[in-house]
């Protein structure tokens, strides 16, 4: 495709210059012969300084917002917005083909991703997934590296989507996607916000950024649908000009209301009320917030077509998602559960739902990420040591950081934790010491991780699931407290209560050999 082509969107003052360009990138490893560059400005790299680079290495163009002083620069205002633009164009807009459903909010995105798909695709409609935990084109899986992809690998996913039949597309929308312009010109037929607490704020800086971020997709969609419920619902809703559609648990004054819910052990069960029209609701994925995922994804199904009472069946026999309140089998009278909660409200909820349907003991396995906000990892502490009954503190993603200054972090919220507090910074040694102290009915929770099949380490990326650590346990491990766990637990505490009164855990020198 022609560089005016590409462009017709992006600046109506076009080069005299129209070389063919088959291949657009902002990844200066990725250039190659006749592409298009785009200078992006990123947090640590500045794509204007490597365009003399990507000439040298075959690009046929290159598009910056500042003089590069090269002969096959285009001059644009946004970078980012035109990358987006110029890889639909390139693709020949394959999202104007397919109803786009947009989904956004902390949590409950990929659950509500999944619901929504199964309902589609119960209805008779072909579907497309992009999200979190894979993507789909049609019967076709491609493993997802970011929640919402790069430009060119969007709209490439939306070719195949289009190529395999498909005439919906569910897909997750991150605050950073809609900040960095990923998803520029796309057009929403509907889009969905579940709700908004504190997380990503070492990119966005405050939680009014982070905020407005999510408001973008509300200015990019036809209709909305919009959890009343959340704080931050008034202000998702102003400035928009989306027909909006609002839900509820506790508020009559919304569109649609939950009445009658029951949280039970493996399922929820609610009465939809709204506009003229009720209906029993049965999904079977614990938890209370498993209520305002289902309402999200019902009415965001009903706006795309499917009847009411269609759709109620569906959801009857929609499956789980992996990673989101997932029952690890094991041969022991305890429950293992893993789940993706990784900030301060997705533990609130994760625990506050199994604390409803418990009939033990909770014991949380959990951690936090490093290189991302520091701020949250208090918290997380503290919600933890309000609602678990025995704690486990360990190593989640600590990319670039120490787990031991992640962990210190974390302790700085429990300092007055009622509960026992075991720190382990190996997280299959963490998860094999809750399941050691479990007894008969407890709950083992293990958050963080959820999804994922590997673990981000400052030497890099390697493989590890969480499922082969605790499933594999029962062949190793015999239930309750062996003569090594009871010493194990026994220095784990002393540690503890050394860290928990004053100073950071990891201050003395015996605390560190403990666990190395």
């Amino acid at each position: 495709m022609r560089l005016s082509e590409l462009l017709r969107r992006v600046t109506p003052e076009l080069p005299d210059f129209d070389p063919e360009i088959t291949f657009i990138t902002d990844d200066s490893r990725k250039v190659k012969p006749g592409c298009a560059f785009v200078c992006i400005r990123g947090n640590h790299i500045d794509g204007h300084t490597l365009a003399a680079k990507a000439v040298e290495s075959g690009a046929a163009a290159v598009i910056a917002q500042a003089d590069t002083g090269l002969s096959c620069q285009v001059l644009v205002p946004d970078t980012r917005a035109a990358y987006s633009l110029m890889c639909e164009a390139l693709f020949h807009d394959p999202a104007q083909r397919l109803h786009l459903i947009g989904i956004t909010g902390t949590n409950g995105k990929t659950t509500s991703a999944f619901l929504i798909k199964e309902i589609l695709d119960a209805a008779g409609y072909r579907t497309g997934l992009i999200g979190t935990v894979q993507n789909m084109a049609g019967d076709e899986v491609f493993p997802a590296q970011l929640t919402t992809p790069d430009p060119y690998e969007l709209n490439e996913l939306f070719q195949k989507m289009v190529t395999a039949g498909c005439t919906h597309c569910v897909m997750e929308v991150s605050s950073q996607a809609l900040a960095q312009q990923r998803v520029a010109g796309l057009r929403f037929d509907i889009a969905l916000f579940t709700n908004l607490t504190q997380d990503h704020l070492d990119y966005h800086g405050t939680f009014e950024n982070y905020r407005a971020a999510k408001h973008k997709l509300f200015e990019q969609a036809e209709q909305a649908v919009i959890n009343f419920d959340d704080s931050s619902a008034a202000a998702m809703i102003e400035g928009t000009k989306s027909v909006v559609t609002t839900y509820s648990i506790r508020q009559d004054g919304a569109d649609f209301t939950a009445k009658n819910v029951r949280d039970l052990p493996d399922c929820v069960e609610y009465e939809l009320v709204g506009s003229g029209m009720i209906g029993r609701v049965h999904l079977g994925i614990p938890g209370h917030f498993s209520v305002y995922n289902s309402m999200g994804a019902l009415l965001c199904a009903m706006k795309a077509g499917v009847p009411f009472q269609q759709a109620l069946g569906a959801l009857r026999a929609a499956k789980g998602v992996k990673g989101r309140i997932e029952v690890v089998p094991t041969n022991t009278d305890y429950t293992v559960i893993i789940d993706y909660a990784h900030s301060p409200d997705g533990l609130e909820n994760i625990l506050s739902s199994l604390r409803e349907i418990a009939h033990g003991r909770i014991l949380c396995v959990f951690g936090c990420g490093g290189d991302r906000d520091r701020t949250k990892r208090p918290k997380m502490g503290s919600v933890v040591a309000r609602l678990a009954d025995v704690a486990v503190v360990t190593s989640d993603n600590p990319r670039s950081e120490e787990p031991e200054q992640i962990i210190a972090d974390v302790l700085e919220g429990m300092r007055e934790a009622p509960i026992p507090v075991h720190v382990e910074p190996d997280r299959t040694k963490a998860i094999r010491l809750a399941m050691r102290l479990a007894q008969k009915d407890d709950i083992v929770l293990l958050a963080g991780k959820g999804h994922e099949t590997y673990q981000v380490l400052k030497a890099g990326k390697i493989h590890y699931d969480e499922r082969d650590c605790s499933a594999g346990f029962k062949r190793i491990e015999t239930r309750g407290l062996t003569e090594r766990g009871d010493a194990y637990a026994a220095a784990s505490n002393r540690g503890n209560r050394a860290g928990l009164q004053g100073r950071s855990a990891w201050g003395s020198a015996s605390y560190k050999r403990l666990y190395r």
